[in-house]
C-alpha cells in the first residue's frame, strides 16, 4: 500500500475515520458513512485501507539494533490479572537510565508503539510500554480485534496497572529512580491520569490526550507537556481549561498545537503523520524528558 498524505483526503473523512479510532462507530458504520467520499474509482474499502495503520512504515529503530538491548517483561498486576506483558528498552550499555513508561492508543501494545519504546532506548532511557490488554490475551495482531478487546477492559484497573508499572520501574536496579510517563491519544489521558495520581512521577507527555478534570489537575505536581494537533478541534478545544488549571495549581507545563496537524500525527503508520509536527513534538519531548528525569 503506498503511503497516502493527510491532506490528500477530504478532513470530513478523516473526523468519520476518527470515529471510528475511537470507538464510536463501527466499521460498517464507517464505510456506510464514507461512500460519499468514494469517488474516482476509490471505494471505501480502498479509503479504508489507505487510512488504516500499515504498521511496516512504523520501524524507525530495528529490534535488533546494535544500539539498544529488548526483552518481553512482565510487572505484578495489582487487579488479579496475574502479570502486565510488555516490551522492556534500554541502551546496550552503562546504567542506570532515567526511564520513561509508554501508553499506547487504544488497540492495545501494537508495532508502533514498540517502536516508540526503541526509540526511548536510543535516546539514552530505560523504556517500558506494557499491553493493557494483557489480561485478555493481549494485543491480537491487528488493530480491528485490538479494539474489540480493548472495549472490553476496565478502564480503571488498566489504569492500576500502569501505576503498577511505574513502581515497578522506579524499583528496577537499571533505573534511576527517576520515571516518566508518555501517552499517545488513550494513553496521553493516561499519561495526565499518572500526574493526577502519582505526585511523585518524574515528568508527564500527552499527545493529544484528554484532559482530567480542574479537580484532578489541581492534584498535579509532575511538569506536563501537551501536544496537539490544529484539525484536532475537539482535543484542542479542552487544552486551555487543562492549562488554566496547571497554571492556577502551580504546576511546570508547556502545550503546543501543531498548525495543519490532525489527531494521531505522530503516528507514523497512517496518513495522519505529520513528519514536521512529529519531529518537532519528538524534539521537545526528548528535552523535556532530559530536563526534569536526568537531574
Amino acid at each position: 500500500m503506498e503511503r497516502r498524505q493527510a491532506h490528500e483526503f477530504p478532513q470530513e473523512l478523516l473526523d468519520l475515520f476518527d470515529l471510528y479510532q475511537h470507538g464510536d462507530i463501527d466499521r460498517r458504520t464507517f464505510l456506510d458513512r464514507a461512500k460519499v467520499f468514494a469517488i474516482g474509482g476509490m471505494s471505501t474499502a480502498v479509503l479504508f485501507e489507505a487510512l488504516r495503520p500499515h504498521y511496516a512504515w512504523a520501524q524507525q529503530v530495528a529490534p535488533d539494533d546494535a544500539r539498544i538491548r529488548t526483552e518481553r517483561a512482565t510487572v505484578p498486576s495489582p487487579q488479579g490479572n496475574g502479570t502486565i506483558a510488555g516490551l522492556l528498552a534500554r541502551p546496550a550499555s552503562g546504567g542506570p537510565f532515567p526511564a520513561v513508561l509508554v501508553v499506547h492508543e487504544n488497540r492495545g501494545l501494537n508495532p508502533y508503539i514498540e517502536d516508540v519504546a526503541r526509540r526511548f532506548a536510543v535516546e539514552g532511557f530505560l523504556a517500558f510500554a506494557p499491553d493493557g490488554l494483557t489480561s485478555v490475551g493481549g494485543y491480537p495482531g491487528n488493530d480491528e480485534e485490538g479494539g474489540r478487546l480493548f472495549q472490553t477492559v476496565d478502564r480503571m484497573k488498566m489504569l492500576e496497572d500502569f501505576v503498577a508499572s511505574v513502581r515497578w520501574l522506579q524499583a528496577r536496579p537499571d533505573s534511576t529512580g527517576r520515571v516518566g510517563a508518555v501517552g499517545f491519544c488513550f494513553g496521553g489521558g493516561v499519561a495526565s491520569s499518572l500526574a493526577v495520581r502519582l505526585p511523585d512521577l518524574g515528568a508527564a507527555v500527552s499527545f493529544y490526550g484528554a484532559a482530567p478534570s480542574a479537580e484532578d489537575a489541581a492534584k498535579i505536581k509532575a511538569p506536563v507537556l501537551v501536544h496537539h494537533g490544529e484539525m484536532d478541534t475537539r482535543l484542542v478545544g479542552s487544552w486551555p481549561a487543562y492549562e488554566a488549571a496547571l497554571k492556577a495549581a502551580g504546576a511546570t507545563h508547556e502545550g503546543y498545537v501543531y498548525p495543519g496537524a490532525q489527531h494521531g500525527f505522530h503516528n507514523d503508520t497512517t496518513p495522519r503523520y505529520d513528519e514536521a509536527a512529529a519531529t518537532l513534538a519528538w524534539q521537545r519531548t526528548i528535552a523535556w524528558f532530559s530536563r526534569y528525569l536526568r537531574g
